[in-house]
């Protein structure tokens, strides 16, 4: 049914190895941070990355007539797993913009969930680009119940910083943080949703 590894394909991989990269940078640099400026700038670095793939995908699709996928499929999985990564990036750039430095065990349990997530969402289009649409299901389903933990993670992080926190600057601060990285997930469930439609379209 497909042209093996072509180009949409070899491209969306490096996607999903772009987007498993800056997130395991993310998570492993957020519970240490000393240069907040240096972490937002290598972050940036990935997102724009992954901005020229999203632009190689779109400029092979004015020009290729016959595409693996359907092309609107094509191009909303560029765009949810962009969204992804823009969804990281704009939570280490407020770490720069705010200069937070200290340890939140909140922030590393949001990053470590989104780390899974992005490493199924990984694992889930290499199947496509195997075609092996149905073994997609699993790390969709795995994808959909991160999400689903990260949401019941927002709100006992909430909770905790309205309890523990005083000063009203550094509670808006981390509450826009937590917010964040819960989108970031929600991104992920995007991805995982738009991978549901290629495997009812193409199975």
């Amino acid at each position: 049914m497909f042209k093996k590894k072509d180009i949409f394909f070899r491209t969306l991989e490096e996607m999903a190895d772009t987007l498993v990269v800056a997130v395991e940078y993310f998570s492993d640099n957020v519970s240490k941070l000393q240069d907040v400026s240096a972490f937002a700038k290598q972050m940036k670095q990935y997102e724009t990355q992954c901005d020229k793939y999203t632009h190689t995908i779109l400029t092979e699709l004015n020009k290729t007539f016959i595409t693996p996928i359907e092309r609107e499929d094509i191009m909303a999985l560029t765009k949810s797993l962009d969204d992804v990564l823009d969804g990281i990036e704009a939570c280490a750039s407020r770490f720069e913009m705010y200069q937070i430095k200290e340890h939140d065990e909140y922030i590393s349990l949001f990053a470590d969930n989104i780390v899974r997530c992005t490493h199924q969402i990984k694992k889930a289009i290499y199947l496509l680009t195997q075609k092996k649409l149905l073994a997609m299901r699993e790390p969709n389903i795995a994808i959909n119940e991160l999400e689903n933990q990260a949401d019941d993670l927002l709100r006992v992080s909430i909770t905790s910083l309205f309890s523990n926190v005083k000063d009203p600057i550094e509670l808006i601060k981390r509450k826009e943080i937590y917010e964040r990285l819960e989108q970031t997930t929600d991104y992920c469930e995007d991805v995982a949703n738009t991978l549901e439609s290629i495997i009812m379209r193409n199975s």
